[in-house]
């Protein structure tokens, strides 16, 4: 039987070196920040009933168009819970293979993530869990402090360690080697 493409005897390229202990550990907290955003997506989505049924009692002068624009608004809520968690996993693939432009990407996400949570913080209202501004007002519903702190201050806060952790052991000495093309010490060292 013969090859179908014969081979040298050598490898194509240099092997990548198997991902140093701070680089797997990185990639299990992005996992950790995708389940957590997980947790968060299902737990939200759970109290949307609850939120419809408050927005109802609380302000029913709404009309079916203002109804549309918190169902429009719940829905886009729900696509970016979704893409924050597919964010996650694909960062802790891409970085887990050795992917420079990730390691670079999760830096400047984290970047975003910190001056979010700089932004947010401040005008956080506590006690509601949920505002929405339809029609130009700015409704209040769900009045529950521990849900709001939960989702409001706490969950944020926690995304934000694993992010600051995961930037941390990403950009580590021993994790740069790993993250180095292909072929660059040997290119280095025939110069």
């Amino acid at each position: 039987m013969s090859q179908p493409y014969p081979s040298s005897g050598q490898p194509a390229g240099p092997l990548r070196p198997p991902a140093p202990v701070p680089v797997r550990t990185a990639v299990k907290l992005m996992y950790a920040g995708a389940a957590v955003s997980t947790v968060t997506l299902i737990i939200a989505l759970a109290l949307i009933p609850a939120i419809k049924a408050a927005l109802r009692t609380a302000h029913p002068s709404l009309t079916a168009a203002q109804v549309s624009d918190v169902n429009t608004l719940i829905t886009l809520a729900t696509l970016f819970g979704l893409a924050v968690i597919a964010v996650w996993l694909w960062m802790a693939r891409a970085n887990g293979q050795g992917k420079n432009w990730a390691r670079t990407l999760c830096t400047v996400l984290f970047g975003l993530a910190t001056l979010e949570l700089i932004r947010a913080r401040p005008s956080y209202r506590g006690g509601y869990l949920a505002h929405f501004a339809v029609g130009g007002h700015v409704y209040s519903v769900i009045h529950s402090v521990f849900g709001a702190v939960m989702l409001g201050v706490i969950v944020p806060v926690l995304l934000w360690l694993i992010g600051l952790a995961v930037v941390w052991l990403l950009w580590r000495p021993v994790s740069s080697a790993f993250f180095k093309p292909r072929g660059f010490t040997q290119a280095r060292a025939s110069v």
